[in-house]
Order: C-alpha cells, then sequence, then structure tokens
C-alpha cells in the first residue's frame, strides 16, 4: 500500500506554487495537482509587493523576478487640470533590499515558480481535479480524476485548498465563504497605448469612475483597467470600446492598440469563515478574495503558503507541535481581515457613485494631492501597510518576547528587516536561524548546546557581534517564513530554551504516516 502523502495541494496558480516550493524546501512529501490544462497565460496580478519578493529570495527565484519585471516609482495622478507625480515607496523602506512595487505578469510569475519546481523535481500534475474529499482520523482521502476521465484515490496527513474563489477543497471542508459581490462591472486588458510616459502608473480619476494603466513589459506594455460606466451597454469587450472609455475618462489624446487580452468582470468582497477545518487547510483566493486596490490579492495568498508550508513539514518530520498547525489561522486570518477591509475602502473611494465620493474625486483630489508630496507620517504608514512590510504576528502563540525584551529594534513576530543590509541573505536558507549580537565569547558553543541539542539540522547559529538589528546583547530566533519567533535582550538563555522545548521539541513522535 502507498504511504500516505505529506500534503496534497489542490490548485497550481501563485499561491499553491509558493506552498508547493515551501514544502519541498522543507523535506514535506506532496502531489500538487490542479484541473487547467496549463497555467495562465493572462497577466491577471501584476503587482509584486517588496515583502513577497523578500519571502521569496530564500528559492533563489526573485532576482529571476526582478530582472524581468517593471520595478516602477511613480504615479501619475492625472486630475482635471493638472497632472501629479507622486513617489511610490521613496521613504519607509529602507530596511529591504526591495524597495519598489514590482509589475509583472501572474503567467510569468507562474512561470519562474513552475521552473524552480521542476529543478528541484517537482511535476505539477494538471489536468487532475479534485472531485471529493474525506476526512478518515489522522489522514484525508481525496478522489482525484484526470483528463481522461480516469480517477485515483490518494491519502494525505492534510490537504490545502489554493483553489481560488470557487474552491473545491472549502466546499468538501464545509467552510463558509462570507461576503459580497460589487455593483460595477469592470473592463481588464493587456494592450500598447500610445502617448503614455513608460516607467509609472497612470492614473485617471473622475467622479464617474477611474481609469488605470500599469507598466507591465510582456505580454502586452500596458495592463489597463477601468470601471464600465453606469450608462455604457454592457456590450462585448473591444477596443473600440476602450478606446471610447478611455476618452470618457479624460485620457485624452492615448491611442489603444495591439491588444493581447481584454475581458470584463465582478469583483466580490468575501473571506472564509476559518482558515481550518479539522486537516484541511485554505489559502490564496481560496480564504480571501477582494479588489486589486494595492495590489495585495496575490501577495497575501503566496505568504499565506509561505506561512503554512514549513509548519506542515515540520510536523510531519515530528520536529514540531501538532499544535503548530493552529497558528496558522491565528496568524493570516487577520491579514486577511485587514486586506478586505483596507482594500474595501480604498476601492470605495476610486469607485463609489455616493454624491459625497463623486464629488470628493471630482473637487477634492485634485486639491489635496500635491499636500500629499510633503506629507511624510502619512505617507510612510501608507507605503509599509500597502508593502505588507508591516504585517506581524505580535499576538501569535508562537511569538514570545523573553523577559528583558530589547529596547529597539524588531519584536517576536515581526518580520526581520534587512537590518543591516545582507541580514536577509544570511538567513535566507530552509530552517530556523538563531541571532546572537553582542561579544562573541558571550556565545560559546557549549551554552548553545542545551539549545542545539537535537536540533542542529533545524537551526543554523549566526553570531552578529555588533552588527544585529537590536543594539547591545540581544538573541532572536527567526521562523523558516522570516519572522521573529522568540526575541530577548542579554545573554541568559533559559526563555530560548524554553521556547525550543515548546515549537520544537526533540522528543515529537510524527504520526504514522
Amino acid at each position: 500500500m502507498t504511504a500516505p502523502l505529506d500534503a496534497l495541494v489542490v490548485g497550481a496558480g501563485p499561491t499553491g506554487l509558493a506552498l508547493a516550493a515551501q514544502l519541498r524546501a522543507h523535506g514535506a512529501g506532496f502531489r500538487i495537482v490542479d484541473r487547467s490544462l496549463d497555467r495562465v497565460r493572462e497577466s491577471r496580478a501584476l503587482g509584486i509587493q517588496p515583502r513577497t519578493l523578500e519571502a521569496l529570495a530564500g528559492f533563489g527565484v526573485t532576482d529571476r523576478l526582478v530582472a524581468r519585471g517593471n520595478p516602477a516609482m511613480r504615479l501619475r495622478l492625472h486630475l482635471t487640470r493638472r497632472t501629479v507625480s507622486l513617489p511610490l515607496f521613496d521613504i519607509g523602506l529602507t530596511d529591504t533590499p526591495y524597495p519598489f512595487l514590482l509589475f509583472l505578469s501572474q503567467a510569468e510569475t507562474e512561470n519562474i515558480l513552475g521552473e524552480h519546481l521542476a529543478t528541484r523535481g517537482v511535476s505539477i500534475e494538471r489536468g487532475t481535479e479534485l472531485v471529493r474529499l474525506e476526512q478518515q482520523g489522522p489522514h484525508v482521502v481525496g478522489r482525484l480524476r484526470s483528463r481522461d476521465g480516469t480517477e485515483e484515490v490518494v491519502t494525505a496527513r492534510y490537504v490545502v485548498g489554493c483553489d481560488g474563489a470557487h474552491s473545491t477543497v472549502r466546499a468538501q471542508a464545509g467552510i463558509d465563504f462570507e461576503g459580497y459581490a460589487y455593483p460595477q462591472t469592470y473592463l481588464l486588458a493587456d494592450l500598447d497605448v500610445d502617448g503614455l510616459e513608460p516607467g509609472a502608473v497612470h492614473s485617471y480619476m473622475t467622479g464617474t469612475g477611474m481609469l488605470i494603466f500599469f507598466p507591465l513589459g510582456s505580454p502586452a506594455p500596458w495592463r489597463m483597467l477601468a470601471m464600465r460606466p453606469s450608462d455604457a451597454p454592457d456590450a462585448e469587450v473591444t477596443l473600440p470600446l476602450l478606446q471610447q472609455i478611455t476618452e470618457r475618462y479624460g485620457a485624452q489624446g492615448l491611442v489603444l492598440r495591439d491588444p493581447v487580452w481584454m475581458t470584463d468582470f465582478r469583483l466580490h468582497n468575501r473571506g472564509a469563515a476559518r482558515y481550518r477545518s479539522g486537516r484541511c487547510f485554505l489559502a490564496g483566493d481560496a480564504a480571501h478574495i477582494h479588489s486589486p486596490a494595492g495590489a495585495q490579492g496575490m501577495n497575501t495568498g503566496i505568504q499565506d503558503a509561505l506561512n503554512l508550508g514549513w509548519k506542515i513539514a515540520l510536523v510531519c518530520r515530528g520536529a514540531a507541535p501538532e499544535d503548530l498547525l493552529e497558528t496558522y489561522g491565528i496568524e493570516r486570518a487577520p491579514v486577511g481581515r485587514d486586506v478586505r477591509r483596507f482594500t474595501d475602502r480604498a476601492f470605495a473611494i476610486g469607485t463609489s457613485p455616493h454624491p459625497l465620493l463623486r464629488f470628493a474625486r471630482a473637487r477634492l483630489v485634485p486639491r489635496i494631492a500635491p499636500l500629499a508630496v510633503r506629507a511624510t507620517v502619512p505617507r510612510r504608514w501608507v507605503f509599509r501597510a500597502v508593502s505588507e512590510l508591516g504585517i506581524h504576528y505580535r499576538r501569535s502563540p508562537a511569538s514570545t518576547t523573553g523577559g528583558r525584551p530589547p529596547r529597539h529594534g524588531p519584536r517576536a513576530g515581526d518580520r526581520l528587516p534587512d537590518l543591516p543590509q545582507g541580514l536577509q541573505t544570511r538567513t535566507a536558507a530552509p530552517g530556523w536561524h538563531l541571532l546572537l549580537t553582542g561579544p562573541p565569547h558571550l556565545w560559546p558553543d557549549q551554552r548553545l548546546a542545551p539549545v542545539l541539542d537535537g536540533r542542529a539540522d533545524l537551526i543554523t547559529v549566526h553570531r552578529l557581534d555588533d552588527r544585529g538589528p537590536w543594539p547591545g546583547v540581544a538573541q532572536g530566533l527567526v521562523r523558516p517564513d522570516g519572522h521573529l519567533g522568540y526575541v530577548a535582550r542579554g545573554a541568559e538563555l533559559e526563555g530560548l530554551r524554553a521556547y525550543a522545548a515548546r515549537w520544537l521539541p526533540t522528543d515529537t513522535a510524527c504520526q504514522t504516516r
């Protein structure tokens, strides 16, 4: 009889591919299936945030993403009588090696992640659909149907639904998907545009709606997103229709041509009632969908996957307790709710037909926008939030501060900043990383032995002298997803030993596979 898998990953979009990369990096046995016969060829999601670039760097794919993408640094806000140029991510991002929003087609992102998996011996089983799922004691039994109609029964310890808004895993697990649909219809196209300044995001905002052009590069120079006017006919999306709407929104002088892809769609704001049901987990669009405001969707899904993947792998290896998996929903569900709330408010400001908001777009924005360049503090807050660098898990059970917390620097639950520069590169390898600052003589091997005993293959030690993220003598244990699990000031290791005993116990026994 075939041994059960550690995990069955359902869905091979960016979330599923990132989850597979994390599982593979940490030694889990899994399969990844997708009912589509091929990866997406359209651009769909296109903005990759700094935090996502950081999180993917450990797989060695970030440099390739950046090389193929367009790191836009400015927003050109086209108003009725003037155009205002606003910087993107110019302040508050000194602690990351990627201080920009990268525009790259989702097709390219999936291609790069897929190539990474192929080099690690992972095969994506396309044309394979999950049709039934049943939890049976310590396992989940799924029925897969291939493109030729043949069916197969597969057994796994865990199943992760990365299968989008119409998730089969979510439905089979009995998890509600709560929320609502927006009333407006939107138009999307990848095409070329004559008359646009390259290397910037161009936004045309009026009282009746909005039009945005994003620099894309491939498969076309520009991505166009527009709200269909309420009085416009619900007709097939054509190039003449897009040209007409472009002119209606005040983008005079632009000529649209050579479309690669055009469509219309409705938007929803929905979230899963919970991210886990027994041995079934949800990630990405299966757990949360929302408007594209702020380029949060794909990034949130990828970071769901990177939060969950190492936890499943370590639990199945017997290197972590089963209740580590409970921290997934505790940590990621609030992030999903915050993203839904943020994108809903931002989208309402840009698209709502409410008279006050229409007045604000038409009259107040032209007056306020020039002042935004000088509003340093609000801009810094917005940039940290949109870039997702500010996401933390401080309230998680897996985030612990020692008896003497550092007075400055990152706290338990925060992402590890790239300060001093290069710190993230040093800690990019899979596994946990122990950071020790202060004179090296404080950290001899014999003092660390009780912490590392039985865990030497899980924890890499870095003695940073005075070049760490905290001043003076301090210690920090970085989780495999780049967030700090434990932080303390001083050289006393009792708190660190207790943390390791809780989350990396040497006597944990993996259930029979």
